[in-house]
């Protein structure tokens, strides 16, 4: 088995020990649900205004759907995992690259959410809550790490846009990827060259993101959640 292949299964271990593990947690699984509902929402905000914009809300539309939210992805998952193989060696390299991209940030945010849902156990998912929960877990460089992936998948699907070759050998793949169990894959990079190829260039989106995230991300780790003020509120404002 190929290198790129291991890393994708290892991934996707991942994902399953994090399932297994709340399994074991009576109502686990319930706050992970409660917790993606909150992100998705919490995207939309952060974004509504490019969601207003035709040139962006087909991508942010995409990220919402695809990379935000509480859908049980463990089906996919099972049947992914016994076809990596096959995915392989049907698609091109460069989209090979881009799922095990994919499959890291899927692992990493599983992890993540996890550790997340076990501070949040105790009540529902709000602003102040979702503030305490990550600074209770630390873990400041992962939520970086889970940005950088983000604007990873998102540059690739750009790229992918300036290679109309690469899109067509995409587009030829459906019979074989549907008939391999590789239909919802196949799914998420068409609709993602889709979403991309609407914008004509996604450098202003990505740099919206990075801004955005990373900003987010820094008052998460370093507003103060007991001492009331300015910073305090304009975080809780944009959490919802």
């Amino acid at each position: 088995m190929s290198a790129v292949a291991e890393r994708i299964l290892a991934h996707l271990t991942i994902v399953e020990h994090e399932r297994s593990q709340r399994n074991q947690v009576p109502g686990l699984d319930a706050s992970v649900e409660a917790l993606k509902a909150f992100q998705q929402r919490r995207f939309a905000q952060t974004y509504a205004d490019l969601l207003e914009q035709p040139r962006y809300r087909p991508a942010c539309s995409f990220f919402l759907e695809e990379l935000y939210g509480p859908r049980d992805y463990a089906q996919r998952d099972s049947q992914f995992a016994r076809v990596v193989p096959a995915l392989v060696r049907l698609f091109p390299d460069e989209l090979v690259q881009t799922v095990e991209r994919l499959g890291e940030l899927h692992a990493l945010s599983e992890v993540l959410d996890t550790a997340m849902a076990r501070q949040l156990l105790q009540g529902p998912v709000s602003a102040l809550p979702y503030l305490r929960a990550w600074q209770a877990i630390g873990r400041e460089a992962d939520r970086g790490r889970q940005i950088e992936l983000t604007l990873t998948i998102a540059e690739r699907l750009d790229h992918l846009t300036k290679k109309p070759l690469l899109y067509r050998s995409l587009r030829l793949m459906r019979g074989p990827a549907r008939s391999a169990g590789l239909g919802e894959l196949q799914h998420f990079l068409e609709s993602g060259f889709e979403a991309f190829r609407a914008m004509k260039g996604a450098k202003e989106f990505i740099a919206l993101l990075r801004d955005r995230e990373t900003s987010l991300a820094q008052a998460l780790f370093h507003v103060d959640p007991s001492h009331s003020g300015d910073s305090l509120a304009r975080l809780t404002r944009e959490l919802g």
